[in-house]
């Protein structure tokens, strides 16, 4: 393992789990490759991986269902989707599962290893002299430790989720589009698509319940306010 940490590739075509293997090398990450389902569900048991690259048309358990295993044992391993089709359906329901991120066959090698080091840096702590605290209606935020807790309960949330929700919590009362979301949260200058912020909004209100603090204006996109 190199120093900037082991990624899990989870990917039947052996060509492409190839090709990804050498550009993520090449950037210094360590990588360890398995072609099922089962054997990258393993693998991320046994390895702890900093991040998983997973494809999402798995053989018998497919990436999704992998995901959202995971996902239902608490663990909150980033994951970056890899998905055959341009189908809208199979990002949304890989991202509602707990996805960190998604790219589409064909792709850049030098594009699936950018969108690898975007996800594990919103997973990496921000140790700061003070802890950053952000506190809006029932909401509170421990950004440092990366806790986020609603009337005193802890609530899990994917690193991305995390960095939505600090962002929006830290400029109370102002609008966001979702274009201007996607650069600011996700690194992008041109998107995937709106439908990945609404996707993470949805989830993020779901997990926060009636005390979310995140409101939508209609036309433009989002922001926080106390309800």
């Amino acid at each position: 393992m190199t120093d900037r940490g082991l990624v899990l590739v989870v990917e039947e075509d052996r060509a492409i789990a190839d090709l990804v293997r050498l550009y993520l090398r090449r950037d210094g990450y360590g990588v360890h490759v398995e072609e099922t389902g089962e054997g990258g569900l393993a693998a991320v048991r046994r390895l702890r991986p900093a991040a998983v690259v997973l494809d999402v048309g798995l053989p018998g358990l497919d990436g999704i269902e992998v995901c959202r295993r995971l996902r239902a044992e608490d663990d909150w391993t980033p994951v970056l989707f890899v998905t055959a089709r341009d189908d809208e359906v199979d990002r949304i329901v890989g991202l509602e599962m707990g996805g960190d991120d998604y790219v589409t066959k064909p792709f850049s090698p030098r594009e699936l290893v950018a969108r690898v080091r975007t996800v594990l840096r919103r997973a990496a702590a921000r140790p700061t002299t003070d802890e950053e605290v952000l506190e809006l209606g029932g909401v509170t935020m421990n950004v440092d430790r990366r806790r986020v807790t609603v009337g005193g309960v802890e609530v899990a949330l994917t690193s991305t989720e995390f960095d939505l929700l600090a962002h929006l919590l830290r400029r109370p009362g102002r609008v966001f589009s979702r274009a201007q979301l996607l650069g600011a949260v996700w690194g992008y200058t041109t998107g995937p698509g709106t439908r990945t912020v609404d996707v993470h909004v949805a989830q993020l209100r779901g997990k926060l319940g009636p005390g979310s603090p995140i409101r939508t204006v209609r036309g433009v996109g989002y922001g926080a306010d106390a309800p």
